[in-house]
C-alpha cells in the first residue's frame, strides 16, 4: 500500500501548468499499453490515480486530447508535457503521471497494467503483480 502523503506537487516541464494533489494515490501503477507509449514516446509509464476532487490545477488550464473514444488526455498547451489521462469508465477519477510530480520517489508502484503489451527488450527487475490488461483497481 502507498504510504500516507498530505499533498504532493507537480507541474508541466515548461511550468506554465501545476498541480496538488491532496492525500495518498488510490493506486499507482506501471501501463504497459501501446497507447501511453506512444503519448508518452516511452517504453512505459507509471500513473498515480486520484480522484478529481483531490487534484487543483493552477497557472495555465491543461489542453485535452481524445486519445480514443471515451479517453482523453491533458497536457501543456506550451511545451507539450502530458499531465494526466482520464476515462468515462471511471468519471470521478484521474490519472496523473508520476514524472510530472516534484517528488515522483515518494510513490512506490503496486503494479503492472496491460503488461500482454509490455515492449519485449524491457526488464523492469520487479515481482510486482502484472495484469494482462487493465485491473479492477486501475480501470
Amino acid at each position: 500500500m502507498t504510504e500516507p502523503i498530505d499533498s504532493q506537487h507537480g507541474r508541466c516541464h515548461c511550468g506554465a501548468v501545476s498541480f496538488a494533489a491532496s492525500g495518498p494515490p488510490d493506486w499507482v501503477a506501471h501501463c504497459h499499453c501501446q497507447s501511453c507509449r506512444r503519448t508518452t514516446a516511452s517504453p512505459v509509464t507509471t500513473f498515480a490515480g486520484y480522484k478529481d476532487a483531490a487534484v487543483t490545477w493552477d497557472g495555465a488550464a491543461p489542453q485535452i486530447f481524445n486519445s480514443s473514444a471515451g479517453v482523453e488526455r491533458g497536457f501543456c498547451g506550451q511545451c507539450g508535457t502530458p499531465l494526466f489521462y482520464r476515462t468515462e469508465r471511471r468519471p470521478n477519477d484521474i490519472d496523473l503521471y508520476l514524472s510530472t510530480f516534484d517528488d515522483p520517489a515518494t510513490f512506490q508502484p503496486q503494479f503492472h497494467v496491460f503488461a500482454v503489451e509490455q515492449v519485449a527488450w524491457l526488464n523492469m527487475g520487479d515481482d510486482l503483480p502484472r495484469h494482462a490488461g487493465g485491473s479492477a483497481d486501475a480501470d
